[in-house]
Parts: structure tokens; C-alpha cells; sequence
């Protein structure tokens, strides 16, 4: 007799093992499959699905499928609002470039010179200066600037000037514009254009000239 099958004889129990471990694997094999194939399935058909779990009715099955909406961002309190800011540091920056501090300044010495009582002010907020009873459209304008604006002797807005310099109509500048120009027209303030490069001093000149009222007793 082969030395191989003594062995085999000698240890009855190791074919059985061997027998029941393939069994075992072959059973928990089915089973991976088989969920697999399940969770296939389910996915293919979630209404279907749904609509079993909740007794039939496919709606309640598609709103248990819908995700939950989050809460909205909780607004910082102003405690809170200083903590950050005492964590935080600040360095300051100009109000103006370069080109439009020069044009500020020569801009303010006409204005001056044609009306005392008259003012130029620099990176106004149209939130301050228009309002409305439309939610929505003050929201659009709310924090767009204009860069110079002309307030008379009552500090009543009156025109609005804006130096556009070389890479001012980049990306959505231009749209920006169209925007601030719609609302401040709407509210009666005109609106102007400086270009940097093409506007010269004197045609600024005779700009300010046709905008600034002129003092009563000069009138």
C-alpha cells in the first residue's frame, strides 16, 4: 500500500476537515454574492423598494429617499463678531489708487472752484445713497460702489463718476457697471465715465462745469 494512503488512513479526520472547510467557504462565497446582488437590485429599483418599506404608498417612499435639507448658517453674533476680530490682524489701505487719487484731486479742485458749497466723495456704497421697497433689487446694489460722487450744498447725491482704468471692464466688470448705471439713472443720478489715458483734464473740466449747479448769489 502507497506510504500516501496509510497516512490518509492514520488521519481520518483531516479529508473530513478539509470537506467541511470547503463547504463553509463555498456557503459564506454564495452568501457574499448573493448580497451583493441584493444591494444591486435595491439600488436599480429604489422606488420599488421604497414603496415596500412604507406599506405601498410610493410617495412617503420617495420622500424617505430625498435628502435632508441643512439648516441655515446661524448669523455670527457680535460677541462673536469681536472675538474674531480681536484674533484677527488689520493693516489699513488706500481708499484710492494712484490714477484715482489724481483724478480725485483735480476733480475736487474744479468742483471747488465752480461751487464751494459742493463735495466729492470717493468709494460711496449705493446702499447708502438709494434705497427701495424691493427687497431683491436693493440686494443687487446693496454693495456696489461708485467712485465718485458729486453731493451738493444739501449733501444730496447728484452725479456719479466712475474712472475706468485699463483692466476695468476684466470679467464682469462691465455687467457690474450696467447694473449701478440702471439703478443710479432710476434714482435720477447720472452717471459718467472717466477714461483713464483718453479723458483730459480738459474735457474733465467742462464736465464739471455742465454738472455743478452754480452758487446762488453767483446765479
Amino acid at each position: 500500500m502507497p506510504p500516501e494512503y496509510v497516512e490518509l488512513i492514520a488521519k481520518p479526520l483531516l479529508p473530513t476537515a478539509i470537506f467541511l472547510a470547503g463547504v463553509f467557504a463555498g456557503m459564506a462565497l454564495e452568501r457574499f454574492v448573493s448580497r451583493i446582488r441584493k444591494q444591486a437590485w435595491r439600488k436599480r429599483n429604489r422606488w420599488r423598494w421604497a414603496r415596500e418599506r412604507s406599506g405601498g404608498d410610493i410617495l412617503s417612499g420617495l420622500w424617505t429617499a430625498t435628502k435632508p435639507v441643512s439648516a441655515p448658517t446661524k448669523p455670527i453674533d457680535p460677541a462673536d463678531q469681536l472675538r474674531i476680530v480681536m484674533d484677527a490682524n488689520f493693516t489699513v489701505q488706500p481708499l484710492l489708487n494712484k490714477s484715482e487719487a489724481r483724478v480725485f484731486k483735480e476733480l475736487d479742485r474744479m468742483v471747488i472752484g465752480c461751487n464751494p458749497a459742493w463735495q466729492v466723495m470717493a468709494q460711496v456704497s449705493l446702499g447708502e445713497i438709494l434705497r427701495s421697497k424691493d427687497a431683491d433689487a436693493y440686494s443687487c446694489i446693496n454693495s456696489k460702489r461708485v467712485d465718485l460722487l458729486l453731493v451738493d450744498e444739501n449733501c444730496l447725491p447728484r452725479h456719479a463718476l466712475e474712472y475706468q482704468g485699463h483692466a476695468h471692464h476684466q470679467g464682469s466688470a462691465a455687467a457690474r457697471d450696467a447694473v449701478k448705471k440702471e439703478a443710479l439713472r432710476i434714482a435720477g443720478i447720472s452717471y459718467h465715465e472717466i477714461v483713464g489715458g483718453h479723458t483730459t483734464p480738459s474735457e474733465l473740466k467742462r464736465l464739471v462745469e455742465k454738472l455743478v449747479d452754480k452758487p446762488l448769489a453767483a446765479q
